[in-house]
């Protein structure tokens, strides 16, 4: 596999914590979207490591094309 799957056509609005890290799914394929699960094994992707600065709301990329990973830049509009 070497391009990911489309999980979502818009990002996951979560709530994060400040200091605690957050696993963001770059293939696609997790059943935990948007984090990961490990469902990438076997291919030449990785999970990409967020750790929140402060507590709130992010958007986390869910069409997985964004050119700002692990946010979402509203590729998933293209």
């Amino acid at each position: 596999m070497s391009k990911p799957v489309r999980a979502a056509d818009s990002p996951y609005k979560v709530e994060v914590v400040e200091g605690k890290n957050y696993f963001w799914c770059a293939c696609g394929k997790s059943a935990n979207q948007p984090f990961c699960d490990g469902s990438h094994q076997g291919s030449d992707f990785s999970p990409v490591k967020f750790t929140a600065e402060k507590s709130g709301n992010v958007f986390f990329c869910g069409c997985k094309a964004t050119g700002k990973q692990p946010f979402c830049d509203g590729t998933h509009n293209r």
